[in-house]
């Protein structure tokens, strides 16, 4: 609370404020309180002379820490210079029954912050701080796509089949209509729907929901951004990526970021590394070695596998040795970039959405951006061939059955046939919102960035 008054001195006119109590210093027949909102705190002085019997009673009998209050009075400046509310009235606005943590030093315990996040924000201001700069980002987000001439839509949640991502979804019934249906998993199929209906700029950004595990990169439900624009291609998503990450650094007034002693640079441009050619550095051999038109040389990728120390393969489906590889080799290569790294050219054994790029039938046009060794973006140049499409999804069909990969992609008819009505060249990007807030505030846990995450049974419970 600004002031120009002098220790001593009352301002002419009185205030009005309310607020709850997160500090109470009796003195007999006199008090000093903090009060707090969510902006500001400030301090209160009741005098019992100053104030109604009735009122200053119900501060020594009916107030406590936690409780909200309205006060007025004039304001004056303590001898330590602090402006204060000399309180002339007083009441009680609501109650605190439960005490509030730890005498309000702070709720340290992690566990117990992301359980009880309502005390975690009472108790942390700077976590309350991670949330205003998340509702900061999805607003620039938006603006920036808007002023890009793009449209925001909504699409099912509620699906009779899951697509857009390899991932298990949720399953749930649906009793009026007798049938079973999944939660979302992408919104891509029925955002490139709208492409082929005309529209050439679309986005959403919506909630997801993966049936996988948790950890501090994942959570169950989740927040993504993906976005569509007819006559691109990757190239121009990358370039849709950058601005959206340099104003969003520029709204937030950061144009760095630090978490365990690494610093990333957020102005763009950004790395761009081809994955052939990284690949062929690190392991010593071309990726089209591992690659067999649209999916992988099993015998060859395991053996790729076994010399780069991944340890027993035995059961595991091709994609995810090729995942393991990325972890253990790929990744750790980008991290030496002091800027978020834009990892292109994948292999179409793992992308069935995308399209090849010309004169290769194993590389897709698809980039995927790194940063702190996470994710935060996928690209493709959107497959636009509706019998390349149907090719991609029988393959992963084969892999659902002879590989066992359970979370190989779907045969969409709806889309498929969709596509056969004609879509243009196209280029889409997803955008994890929780990675993207995680990197711009610097911090290593998606629990951090989701008000209310998902969260393993507690030991003791039934």
């Amino acid at each position: 609370m600004a002031s120009p008054l002098k220790p001593g001195e009352h301002a002419s006119a009185a205030v009005e404020t309310a607020g709850r109590i997160v500090a109470l210093r009796d003195m007999g027949g006199s008090a000093f309180a903090h009060l707090e909102d969510g902006s500001a705190r400030c301090q209160a002085y009741f005098k019992r002379d100053a104030m109604p019997p009735e009122s200053f009673a119900l501060l020594k009998k009916g107030i406590d820490l936690g409780d909200f209050v309205a006060v007025s009075g004039d304001v004056f400046k303590t001898r330590t210079g602090e402006p204060t509310i000399a309180v002339s009235g007083l009441s009680l606005l609501s109650k605190s029954l439960r005490p509030l943590p730890e005498k309000w030093h702070g709720l340290k315990d992690v566990e117990t912050r992301y359980r009880f996040r309502h005390l975690d924000l009472v108790s942390n201001r700077d976590v309350r701080a991670d949330f205003e700069k998340r509702s900061i980002i999805v607003k620039t987000v938006r603006a920036t796509l808007d002023a890009a001439g793009f449209l925001e839509v909504e699409t099912p949640i509620l699906l009779p089949q899951a697509g857009g991502a390899s991932a298990r979804p949720f399953a749930t019934h649906h009793h009026a209509l007798k049938r079973d249906m999944v939660l979302r998993i992408a919104t891509e199929l029925y955002l490139k729907r709208l492409i082929v209906g005309g529209f050439e700029k679309v986005y959403e950004i919506g909630r997801i929901f993966r049936n996988e595990g948790i950890d501090t990169k994942h959570n169950p439900e989740f927040t993504m951004l993906e976005a569509y624009q007819a006559y691109t291609d990757y190239n121009g998503m990358a370039e849709l990526f950058e601005r959206i990450v340099g104003n969003c650094a520029q709204a937030l007034g950061i144009s760095e970021v630090t978490e365990n002693e690494r610093t990333v640079d957020l102005r763009p441009p950004f790395p761009r590394v081809r994955l052939p050619e990284l690949w062929q550095k690190i392991l010593g051999e071309p990726l089209d070695a591992v690659l067999e038109g649209l999916r992988f040389n099993a015998a060859a990728l395991r053996r790729v596998g076994e010399r780069a120390g991944l340890g027993s393969l035995e059961g595991a489906p091709n994609a995810k040795i090729f995942e393991r590889i990325m972890d253990a080799k790929i990744l750790p290569e980008l991290e030496r970039e002091a800027k978020p790294v834009l990892l292109f050219d994948h292999p179409a054994a793992i992308t069935p959405l995308a399209k090849l790029k010309p004169a290769s039938g194993t590389i897709v046009e698809r980039f995927e951006s790194f940063a702190f060794s996470q994710e935060i973006a996928n690209a493709y140049s959107e497959l636009n061939d509706p019998l390349d499409q149907r090719e991609r999804f029988s393959e992963q069909a084969r892999r659902r059955t002879e590989e066992h990969e359970e979370e190989a992609e779907l045969l969409d008819e709806d889309f498929v046939e969709a596509l056969e009505c004609g879509m243009p060249p196209t280029g889409g990007i997803g955008i994890g919102i929780d990675r993207l807030v995680m990197l711009l505030a610097g911090r290593s846990s998606i629990r951090d960035v989701i008000l209310f995450p998902i969260l393993k049974s507690e030991p003791n419970a039934p």
